[in-house]
């Protein structure tokens, strides 16, 4: 009788610490996971993007006589921890991965973090020319998907793609020997969309097409159809309806 009230009694302790134990993990996973939410929303909260690799020099300390250790590109993404002024600046403490952390001018990044980002950019890249400007309106697309001032973008994109499809299709035409394309069996179009000066815009998704009777690559039109589908009311797309209607002109022309 004796060893049977033992053993009640040892299973009643058992269940009970099991219970407690089986308690004390659900509450801790109810209590981590806001804890683990929060964290989260933190660090897309302070993500930025360089901008401007002129001004993207990660420093030791928040000066411009501060000793640097890294240029930072354009489409670098890094996190923002605090802010200092110094030497006439806004400084930000950042962290660059894999495992950087330094000082860089504020106006070297722009993120949704900071009100009037996209704007600013939005006049930077009006500003910018050559590859750079093609680079900073994909960080703008990639930043800013809910700015107002992204159909005017998208418009700008699409034209300054379309004049330099044409300056390609120049270099192509004389750098391209016409015997050894005869020579090598393979169709014309595909030296064209193979060219060398293409690869740069591929890498960054954006594509041309090639009409093998003008011997012209031209803009897909990508942005231009975007502002029709996303932004049917806007100006821009009236705009944009235009050149989409005058791509398949050119597609379609025979000399």
């Amino acid at each position: 009788m004796k060893h049977f009230l033992f053993f009640i009694l040892l299973f009643i302790s058992v269940f009970a610490t099991n219970a407690e134990a089986q308690k004390r993990r659900i509450s801790s996973k109810i209590i981590r996971k806001p804890a683990l939410a929060a964290q989260t929303m933190r660090e897309n909260s302070n993500t930025a993007i360089v901008v401007d690799e002129r001004l993207g020099v990660l420093r030791l300390e928040p000066s411009l006589f501060s000793k640097s250790f890294m240029r930072m590109q354009n489409g670098r993404k890094i996190s923002v921890l605090n802010s200092k002024e110094a030497d006439g600046v806004t400084f930000y403490r950042v962290s660059a991965p894999p495992n950087n952390f330094g000082w860089v001018q504020a106006e070297a990044v722009a993120g949704r973090f900071r009100r009037g980002d996209d704007a600013r950019l939005a006049k930077l890249i009006q500003a910018s020319e050559g590859f750079e400007q093609i680079e900073r309106a994909q960080i703008f697309f990639e930043t800013f998907a809910d700015s107002p001032l992204r159909p005017a973008i998208l418009l700008l994109l699409g034209d300054l793609l379309e004049e330099i499809a044409l300056k390609i299709s120049g270099d192509a035409t004389r750098r391209l020997d016409r015997r050894e394309m005869a020579a090598s069996g393979a169709p014309l179009h595909s030296f064209y969309l193979n060219f060398v000066a293409l690869d740069r815009y591929r890498k960054i998704n954006i594509n041309f097409l090639f009409n093998s009777n003008t011997r012209l690559l031209h803009y897909d039109g990508a942005s231009w159809r975007e502002i029709t589908q996303k932004f049917p009311n806007s100006s821009e797309a009236v705009e944009a309806r235009k050149r989409l209607v005058s791509l398949k002109e050119k597609m379609e022309r025979m000399k």
